[in-house]
């Protein structure tokens, strides 16, 4: 895939973008800080090739996105001491993407910090609704098992 010209993350990994404060860089991804941090040492990690999301990311890159997120949680834990660390990664204006280039987030987590729960404390689905969704997805992912 090509660079997006529109799209903000591809200007940092072309170098357009004089605000950005990279921390990493490789012949896949580039690593920095989103302007609007999260916490204190809140980590993205992007391809360098334009990704939209996660159902467009092919094996090779999602492999070398991952090993480099490992990489760069233990640096951000070396350099911030967290108490804790967030992985997140969203898909979809609903899952709170707002910058269609997949990015995975390296959050650094400390108790009583500004971004709280990600979780709801409870939920109310049913066990109906809980057998339905688990027999579908069981279904898909014997689907993709098989090729």
């Amino acid at each position: 895939m090509t660079p997006d010209r529109g799209c903000p993350f591809c200007a940092i990994i072309q170098r357009r973008d004089s605000d950005a404060r990279e921390v990493y860089r490789d012949e896949v991804a580039v690593a920095f800080f989103p302007l609007e941090p999260a916490t204190l040492g809140h980590t993205l990690v992007v391809p360098r090739e334009h990704v939209p999301d996660i159902w467009s990311l092919d094996d090779e890159t999602a492999s070398h996105l991952a090993r480099v997120a490992l990489k760069l949680s233990r640096a951000v834990r070396c350099a911030t001491e967290p108490e804790g660390l967030n992985i997140i990664q969203s898909n979809g204006t609903a899952a709170t993407q707002s910058i269609f280039h997949l990015h995975v987030h390296i959050v650094p987590r400390w108790s009583g910090d500004e971004l709280g729960r990600i979780w709801p404390p409870e939920t109310s689905y049913s066990n109906r609704q809980k057998d339905q969704a688990w027999n579908r997805i069981r279904n898909e992912c014997l689907k993709v098992s098989k090729g």
